[in-house]
């Protein structure tokens, strides 16, 4: 699984991690639904919903639902959730904006919004992804921190590295 090193500092959060595969799959698997639907979210969580309008100006809307009856209380619950893309340049950045979000695309008042940059390193062969996030304030980073969050996107990337491995072209 990819190594991830997770930073929090005020409020910013960074995340980094290599990923073996070349780097415009790598950012193909973030643009995609087809690529979104295998690997996004938590370890027993599946998008049911999945839509996406990769570009400046677009966005995308999505739903998490647990469907491992082993999570307890979380079996069942729904996460909705809303990008809204600034910035797009093709297998190297991607700017936007994470909202939580209800069914219907309406945003979280109760939940903060980060801004997100993600750049895109080729490595070889390989990928370096470099995720930061900034949130209003480093008490709302430290709200999302405290819902679990590490540990989800840690499950996330290590779903999206086994995705990588089974889409990835064998030369």
């Amino acid at each position: 699984m990819p190594k991830m090193v997770v930073k929090v500092e005020g409020k910013l959060l960074t995340l980094e991690g290599e990923f073996n595969a070349p780097r415009e799959l790598v950012f193909e698997a973030f643009s995609k639904a087809e690529h979104l639907k295998h690997w996004w979210g938590p370890r027993g969580w599946e998008l049911t919903v999945c839509e996406i309008d990769f570009r400046p100006g677009g966005q995308w809307h999505y739903c998490m639902k647990c469907m491992d009856k082993d999570q307890g209380d979380f079996y069942g619950q729904e996460s909705w959730g809303k990008s809204l893309y600034h910035e797009i340049e093709t297998s190297e950045k991607i700017v936007y904006t994470d909202y939580f979000s209800d069914a219907e695309g309406n945003l979280s008042e109760e939940f903060p919004a980060s801004k997100n940059v993600m750049l895109f390193q080729e490595l070889d062969g390989k990928t370096k992804l470099i995720n930061r996030a900034e949130y209003p304030s480093a008490e709302d980073l430290q709200k999302v921190v405290g819902m679990g969050m590490e540990q989800g996107i840690k499950e996330t990337w290590d779903r999206l590295e086994e995705h990588l491995v089974s889409v990835k072209p064998t030369s």
